[in-house]
C-alpha cells in the first residue's frame, strides 16, 4: 500500500504541473524545535541527573508536510525526524522517515481517503485519531476511510486500518490490533427543507467501533474482538442548545485497567444559552472504565483508540499550568459551570469599552466503586473488578477549580486582565505520586499591556501561587519521607515583561521562584529569555534559561517533563 499512495502523489504533483494554476494547489508547512541541553547544578542538574534522565547534550524534532490537491483529488505526506527527540519526549519516537501519507478522492456525495486517516466521532469517546506536536502524540490510523453522503444533511463513514505506534512498521506479524468503525450523523435543519430556517434545530449520531487482536495470554481467556458504541443528540431552540453523548464499551481486560472484566461507560451533557454580552454554560460527564486501545498490552497513552474530553477551564499562564489536570479514563464524574458576562460600555463600572467577566466552577471526583473482593484495594485480576452506581459520585476529588477573570480596556493605550484561581489537586492520583497529600493552592495574576506607539507595545504578567504546604507549614518529617512529592510545592512567584516592535519581533524575559519550598535545595529560580521574529506565516524563536520539572497537558492528555536548562530554538512556516 505505501508503495501504491507514494506513486498515487507523485502522479497528482505531475500532473499539477501541467494543470492550470485555477485548479491545482500545493501548500505545506515545516516546524523545527531543538534545544542544547546544560549542566546547571544551581537546579540540580548534572551530569548523572542528565543520564538518569535521559537528556540528550541536543535535542531536535521536525517535521515537513506538504498536501496537493487537483479537483476532487487531494494527496500528502509528512516527514519527522526525531534526532534524538527533545527531553521529555518519549525515546521511541527517535529516528526519521515518511511518518504519514495519504491519497483522497471526494465528490461531495462520495468520499474515499488511503492512507493515515486523522477522524472523531463525537466527541471522540469511542474514537478519535489526531496528532498533538508539543506532546509528541499521534495514533493516526493507516488503511481506509470511505464516506457516503446519500442526501442532505445525512453523513455515513466507515473506517478500517491499523494506529500507528512511533516507528513500529505495520506488518503482518505486528501485535497491534486492526481497529473497524462506523459513523452516522443525521442534520434534520438540513434534511427538511421545511426546518431550514426554523429556531428548532436538531441532529442524531451514531457510531460503532470494534478492535480486533489476537491474543497469546495463557493467565486470562481475552475476548479477540472488543465493541462499544455511541449515540447523540445535538438540539437548539433559539439561544439555547443541549448536548449529549452516551457511550458504550464491552469488557476489555488490559494492562491498564489490571485485567478486570468490567463494562466500559461515559456520558457528556451541556447546557448553555447565549446572547450579546452574556453567555452560561453547564456540562457534566462521567466515565466509568473506558480506556480503550488497540493493543491490550500497552499503558499510558499509547495506542489510545478513543479520547476522554475535559471539561475544565484551560489555563494558559506558567503558575496555574503547574498543576494541569489529566483526564481518568479509568474513572471520574465533573461539572462545570462557567458564566461570561460583558458590562456594557459607556456605563460607570463598564467604562468606555465594557469590561468582560469569566465565572467558572469546575470539579472533577472519583467514581463510587463497590469492589467485588472488599478485602482487595481495586479486586482481582481476572474478576469484574467492581460494580459502580451510574449516579453516585465518589468521595475523592481529583480536581477542584474556581476562577475569576476580569479583562478591561482602560483606553487606546491600556489594558488590564486580571484573574484569581482556587485550586485543589489530588497529585497522587494525577501523577502517580504514592502518598503524596493533595495541593490546596490560591493563585493570582494580572497581565498589564501598553501600546507605546503605533508600532510598539508592552506587556507585564505578574503571578503568585499562595500553597498550603510550605517552608512554614510542612511536616518536614513526611517531605523527607518522600521528597519526590514536594518538589513543587510551597510559593511561588512569578514576573514577565514583554516588548514588541510592530507585528514582526518581540524579546522577553522572566522568572519563576519557588521562594519557599519545604526542602532548601528546591528553593530556585527559573529564568528565562526569548527573542522573537514573525513575519507573515513564518515564526523564529530563540529561548534561552532554566524549565523546571512538571507536566505538560493539552486537552487532558499529558507528558512529563524534566527540569532542563540551555537553549532552544524553534522555526516554523507554511505556504
Amino acid at each position: 500500500m505505501k508503495r501504491f499512495l507514494l506513486l498515487s502523489i507523485l502522479v497528482l504533483s505531475v500532473t499539477g504541473l501541467f494543470a492550470q494554476f485555477d485548479n491545482s494547489q500545493i501548500n505545506g508547512s515545516f516546524q523545527i524545535d531543538g534545544q542544547y541541553y546544560m549542566v546547571d547544578d544551581g537546579i540540580g542538574i548534572t551530569e548523572e541527573y542528565m543520564l538518569e534522565k535521559g537528556v540528550p547534550q541536543f535535542g531536535i524534532n521536525g517535521f515537513g508536510k506538504i498536501n496537493y490537491s487537483l479537483g476532487n483529488f487531494s494527496a500528502g505526506l509528512r516527514y519527522e525526524a526525531y534526532l534524538p527527540p527533545m527531553s521529555g519526549y518519549d525515546k521511541r519516537l527517535e529516528g526519521c522517515g515518511i511518518a504519514n501519507y495519504f491519497a483522497s478522492y471526494d465528490n461531495g456525495t462520495i468520499g474515499i481517503t488511503l492512507g493515515d486517516i486523522y477522524d472523531q466521532f463525537g466527541n471522540g469517546f469511542i474514537f478519535r485519531t489526531y496528532e498533538e506536536w508539543s506532546l509528541g502524540f499521534d495514533n493516526s490510523l493507516r488503511g481506509m476511510r470511505a464516506i457516503y453522503r446519500p442526501a442532505q444533511g445525512v453523513t455515513l463513514k466507515a473506517l478500517y486500518g491499523k494506529q500507528r505506534y512511533y516507528w513500529a512498521p505495520y506488518g503482518s506479524s505486528e501485535t497491534r490490533g486492526i481497529v473497524r468503525g462506523f459513523d452516522g450523523e443525521w442534520d434534520i435543519n438540513q434534511s427538511i427543507e421545511a426546518m431550514n430556517n426554523s429556531k428548532f434545530r436538531a441532529m442524531l449520531g451514531g457510531s460503532f467501533v470494534s478492535k480486533y487482536q489476537d491474543n497469546s495470554d495463557t493467565k486470562y481467556f481475552l475476548p479477540k474482538n472488543v465493541g462499544a458504541f455511541a449515540g447523540r443528540v445535538n438540539l437548539g431552540y433559539g439561544r439555547f442548545a443541549f448536548t449529549t453523548e452516551y457511550a458504550y464499551k464491552i469488557n476489555d481486560p488490559s494492562a491498564f485497567n489490571n485485567y478486570i472484566y468490567k463494562e466500559g461507560q461515559a456520558l457528556l451533557s451541556s447546557l448553555s444559552y447565549s446572547q450579546k454580552g452574556f453567555g452560561v454554560i453547564l456540562q457534566v460527564k462521567r466515565v466509568d472504565n473506558m480506556s480503550f486501545k488497540s493493543d491490550y498490552t500497552k499503558g499510558e497513552n499509547d495506542l489510545d483508540i478513543n479520547f476522554i474530553p475535559p471539561i475544565n477551564y484551560t489555563h494558559t499562564h506558567s503558575l496555574p499550568a503547574i498543576y494541569s489536570y489529566a483526564t481518568q479514563p479509568l474513572g471520574e464524574m465533573a461539572a462545570q459551570l462557567q458564566v461570561n458576562y460583558t458590562i456594557p460600555k459607556n456605563t460607570i463600572i463598564g467604562g468606555k469599552y465594557g469590561t468582560k467577566i469569566t465565572l467558572d466552577f469546575s470539579q472533577v471526583n472519583d467514581i463510587q466503586r463497590d469492589y467485588i473482593y472488599n478485602d482487595v484495594d481495586g479486586g482481582i485480576n481476572g474478576t469484574k473488578g467492581y460494580t459502580s452506581n451510574f449516579f453516585a459520585v465518589g468521595d475523592d476529588i481529583f480536581y477542584r477549580d474556581f476562577n475569576i477573570e476580569v479583562e478591561r480596556r482602560l483606553n487606546k493605550k491600556w489594558k488590564v486582565i486580571a484573574q484569581y484561581i482556587n485550586l485543589l489537586y489530588d497529585m497522587e492520583a494525577i501523577e502517580d505520586h504514592a502518598d503524596a497529600p493533595e495541593v490546596n493552592a490560591n493563585i493570582a495574576f494580572v497581565d498589564v499591556s501598553y501600546r507605546i506607539t503605533n508600532k510598539q507595545s508592552i506587556r507585564l504578567e505578574l503571578q503568585h501561587l499562595w500553597d498550603d504546604i510550605n517552608a512554614n507549614t510542612a511536616n518536614m518529617e513526611e517531605v523527607n519521607a518522600h521528597p519526590d512529592n514536594f518538589k513543587k510545592r510551597g510559593n511561588w512567584a512569578a514576573a514577565l515583561i514583554e516588548y514588541s516592535i510592530g507585528s514582526k519581533w518581540f524579546v522577553s524575559v522572566g522568572d519563576k521562584y519557588n521562594y519557599s519550598n519545604p526542602l532548601p535545595e528546591n528553593r530556585d529560580h527559573y529564568y528565562s529569555a526569548t527573542v522573537g521574529f514573525i513575519k507573515e506565516s513564518t515564526r523564529i524563536t530563540l529561548t534561552g534559561g532554566r524549565q523546571s520539572e512538571g507536566m505538560v497537558c493539552v486537552g487532558g492528555v499529558c507528558r512529563v517533563v524534566p527540569a532542563s536548562s540551555g537553549f532552544s530554538l524553534s522555526i516554523t512556516t507554511s505556504f
